[in-house]
């Protein structure tokens, strides 16, 4: 049982997919009536619990918004169950036309003596209200008299709880279709959607959590077979991933050998920064190659990394790699190369994709990248290339590619597809694609990252783990993405005990062995 919920939790699916998940479902004999009762139940046992941490009881007054769909059938259940359960309940039902079932829920909520109102002004004040408007698969923009009744919805300052999609979100994109409901609350039914994901959606979700109503892993793997993946990284499937535990008999060169290649007399932070996150990786050996300048400030920093201090030119960048004697660029695990380098490194940052080692590019190396021409240049390479922009980079790297910002998973499919590369796009909501298009995404952040540095340590974390992977048969992008939660997962705790705005990169450094325990 265990193993099947942490496989749907990872689980996320399109409008199309779900919509034939459910015709599964179906077919298979499941009425959709009882369906529709677990899940209205589900929920209806879930908003007390979630209501006994506030400050609204019992006798709330509770407001149900329901739609011509099987969501607003959904909701009329939640409304019944409610009812029953002591709450003063009330129904806002403006269509004139609804679905068979949504329809007779309708009809014996009336005959219980709930109260029925068909326009916005007539409603009663409400502590809560349950959105039911719309489920999944919207595609059309709401407008009005529904648009105008939404909006005065959100000027109301009450919780709103929607089922399965804030209504008016896109289900797959997260645009906003006119308009859309504010949840402070979503719960997502039976799967999580793509619009969670999408970081133009996430001031409409609220707080969200999926609701199991035991999908069979059968149904959802019939549909999503032939289909690239898109999967939540959770915590059980980055613990397991990490290069845990060590073998009782090692040495440090078994460890992973990792090349960080960063900063300039400018940028001398970016390459602490970038150690730090190295350092807390794990990694069996680290070097890092600097300015000469900066080679003290380094040690001080880092007295376990070998430092290697490198010719500069006269505005501090590394003129060319001067590696220790019998040491040349095969010698290492992995590399990783960006973090305060200034684009007057560009001739380090050619000769490490000449190179045949697994390659970590970021900041100015993403920069002198876009340059080069991105797609064309990666696909010379041979290794394993790992591109970790954030919007604006990646723009710059995949200008012919679909705008990011307007469906995140699918420019990040295409930039990885196109580039022969895995691509993290960093956000809110971070996304990892893999050449074949498959997709990893990290289900939370918090503000407190977008913080100068805090990328550079993601860098150095990332570095440490694919040095150490580089035996090990575990894919890329499985180890990009846990580099990624736990990055996310050190900000929320230092966040939770500094608020957002005392999470400095340098602070971020010390939560990240925090996160793990």
């Amino acid at each position: 049982m265990q193993d099947r919920q942490e496989q749907i939790s990872q689980v996320v699916v399109t409008a199309p997919q779900m919509r034939d998940i459910e015709k599964r479902i179906f077919a298979a004999g499941m009425p959709v009536v009882a369906l529709m009762e677990k899940v209205a139940g589900l929920i209806a046992h879930r908003i007390p619990e979630i209501l006994s941490n506030t400050f609204l009881l019992r006798e709330s007054r509770v407001g149900i918004l329901v739609g011509p769909g099987h969501n607003g059938g959904d909701a009329l259940v939640v409304a019944r169950e409610l009812y029953f359960r002591g709450y003063e309940v009330w129904i806002y039902s403006p269509f004139s036309k609804l679905k068979e079932l949504t329809s007779q829920h309708l009809q014996y909520a009336q005959s219980l003596g709930i109260p029925i109102y068909q326009t916005i002004e007539q409603l009663p004040d409400s502590d809560l209200l349950i959105d039911g408007l719309f489920g999944f698969g919207l595609e059309k923009n709401l407008t009005d008299p529904i648009a105008s009744a939404i909006n005065q919805l959100n000027e109301l300052s009450v919780p709103i709880y929607s089922i399965d999609l804030p209504s008016g979100l896109h289900t797959d994109t997260g645009v906003v279709l006119g308009t859309a409901i504010r949840a402070t609350h979503t719960f997502c039914l039976g799967l999580w959607k793509l619009a969670f994901f999408q970081d133009r959606a996430l001031e409409y979700l609220g707080k969200a959590e999926l609701i199991d109503f035991d999908i069979p892993l059968a149904d959802v793997e019939a549909v999503l077979k032939d289909a690239p993946k898109i999967k939540r990284i959770t915590r059980a499937k980055a613990l397991a991933t990490l290069p845990l535990p060590r073998p009782a008999v090692t040495h440090k060169y078994k460890e992973g050998h990792l090349l960080l290649i960063c900063g300039s007399r400018r940028y001398a932070g970016g390459a602490i920064l970038t150690g730090l996150g190295a350092r807390a990786s794990g990694v069996g050996m680290l070097s890092i190659a600097v300015p000469e300048s900066l080679k003290p400030l380094l040690v001080s920093h880092l007295p376990e990394a070998l430092i290697v201090g490198c010719p500069e030119t006269e505005s501090g960048a590394i003129a060319h790699l001067q590696l220790p004697q019998n040491t040349d660029l095969s010698s290492f695990n992995a590399i990783a190369c960006g973090p305060g380098l200034t684009r007057d490194a560009t001739p380090i940052v050619q000769e490490v994709i000449n190179s045949e080692r697994p390659l970590i590019l970021d900041a100015d190396g993403l920069n002198i990248l876009a340059q080069m021409g991105a797609i064309a240049t990666l696909k010379k390479r041979q290794a394993v290339t790992v591109l970790t922009p954030h919007t604006g980079e990646f723009e710059r790297l995949f200008p012919d590619v679909a705008d990011a910002k307007h469906d995140k998973v699918k420019a990040v499919q295409e930039a990885a597809v196109q580039s022969e590369a895995v691509v993290l796009l960093k956000g809110a909501r971070t996304a990892i694609a893999n050449p074949q298009g498959a997709v990893w995404i990290v289900p939370e952040s918090t503000p407190a990252l977008a913080r100068g540095g805090s990328g550079d340590v993601l860098t150095g974390l990332l570095g440490g783990l694919l040095a150490q992977a580089a035996t090990k048969q575990i894919p890329v992008e499985d180890i990009v993405a846990t580099a990624a939660w736990w990055h996310s997962q050190a900000g929320i705790l230092a966040a939770q005990e500094r608020t957002e705005l005392g999470v400095d990169a340098f602070t971020l450094t010390q939560y990240l062995m925090k996160a793990l325990t």
